[in-house]
């Protein structure tokens, strides 16, 4: 079989959708003719904002997978890996002047981001592999975006390989860039790098159209060589998993609950619809901020809310398994609507209704509605959200629909697959 190299800083025992995507995609290329070797980071190196070790149960046996050391800024930190903050400190509260200084080194001194010290030793390794496995096409994905900077760095030493350059969140337009305080000098030299990686790439993936607008909208050309294939769900993680009916009317956040993500909306209807006797428990399941879960425990007082701990993948598609509606919020930013969390899919693949906060002709809002698994209503449509829920509260089991096929991991695979040929 022909062979690619994957380049990800995000592999087992990390977590979260970037994790999944690629382990997904090489679980599944041998079928379409392609053996995938992966380049990542050692565990012992990483900074990892979560850890998933059954993961590691789903790698294939005859997969490669070069791991190689980094330096680990993180560490003058936290010496706690447990406690490294998702997003680089940009999901961190932290408000004080601590804090602020913390968010400014990062954004001034990191560029583009922390995990660059695993560059150098990436790119070492990545040349030796391609030539000893003969390989003549690349993957690069991101976030973080330093990864581009090996794609393009090999680009630069092997000119006729084939990059791929997998994008799956925004780079200089992502909803937290701000908190990062950059001097204009640190823009351009990250603006600069970003505009290196869209024009030196082969090809451009992204995970939804709007995001595929906005890196086509920065330079002529980006347009015709970028594709999309978004993120999605693995039939076999839902194998005899039948749905459950809670007694009590469960409505379910599985992930991260930062202070991007507006509640007050939904907080509001929760509490109109259990004056009006709607026996309503909210189950948040993941990493909740500190003050959104005061937040949520003050506005919620007449209704259960339960907080679980991080849990592993397989547990948390139990929760979703285990709800009446699963919740999926947005955050709150200028270009929200090219916002597409990966948790979307696995939502969609537990024939559970979804209820979306957020913009209403975002591409999140755009499948839900186009695969009729769920509804969106504006952050602060308090109106519109008790009219969804009420809905689904009335008739749970007319809600349910069965996991939409063209965004299954397998049939996602054989999309790139057609790409690389």
């Amino acid at each position: 079989m022909a062979k690619i190299l994957i380049v990800t800083y995000y592999w087992p025992p990390g977590s979260g959708a970037g994790v999944q995507r690629w382990l997904k995609f090489s679980k599944y290329l041998p079928l379409s003719g392609w053996e995938p070797v992966i380049l990542t980071v050692d565990s012992d190196y990483a900074a990892y904002p979560s850890v998933d070790k059954t993961l590691a149960d789903e790698i294939s046996g005859d997969l490669k997978v070069y791991r190689t050391k980094a330096t680990d800024y993180f560490r003058f930190y936290k010496k706690d890996k447990s406690r490294i903050p998702s997003s680089g400190f940009a999901n961190n509260d932290n408000k004080s002047l601590t804090g602020k200084i913390l968010r400014f080194v990062r954004g001034n001194f990191f560029i583009p981001d922390p995990r660059k010290g695993w560059n150098k030793y990436a790119f070492s390794e990545a040349c030796r592999i391609i030539e000893k496995e003969g390989i003549k096409h690349i993957v690069t994905t991101s976030p973080p975006h330093s990864s581009q900077l090996i794609g393009l760095k090999i680009k630069n030493r092997f000119p006729d390989i084939n990059w791929i350059a997998d994008l799956r969140d925004p780079w200089t337009d992502i909803y937290y860039y701000h908190q990062f305080y950059h001097t204009p000098l640190a823009k351009k030299i990250d603006q600069n790098y970003e505009k290196k990686v869209l024009l030196g790439a082969d090809t451009i993936i992204t995970v939804g159209n709007s995001l595929k607008s906005l890196f086509s909208a920065k330079f002529p050309g980006i347009e015709s060589k970028t594709e999309v294939i978004p993120n999605g769900y693995d039939n076999e993680d839902f194998t005899g998993l039948t749905p459950v009916y809670p007694e009590q009317f469960t409505i379910s956040y599985i992930g991260t609950l930062s202070d991007s993500y507006p509640v007050e909306g939904f907080l509001a209807a929760i509490k109109h619809l259990v004056n009006k006797g709607f026996n309503i428990r909210l189950r948040f399941t993941g990493t909740v901020s500190p003050s959104q879960r005061a937040r949520i425990l003050s506005e919620s007082a007449n209704s259960p809310a339960e907080f679980i701990p991080y849990s592993d993948h397989h547990e948390a598609i139990r929760y979703m398994n285990e709800s009446s509606v699963l919740l999926l919020i947005i955050p709150d930013h200028h270009s929200n609507k090219s916002i597409i969390t990966g948790k979307i899919f696995e939502y969609l693949a537990s024939e559970k209704p979804v209820l979306c906060i957020g913009p209403e002709d975002g591409d999140a809002a755009e499948i839900l509605a186009a695969t009729s698994h769920g509804k969106c209503a504006g952050y602060d449509d308090k109106e519109g959200i008790i009219r969804i829920l009420t809905g689904y509260y009335n008739e749970p089991q007319n809600s349910l629909k069965p996991a939409p096929p063209e965004f299954s991991r397998i049939n996602l695979t054989m999309k790139f697959a057609e790409l690389l040929k």
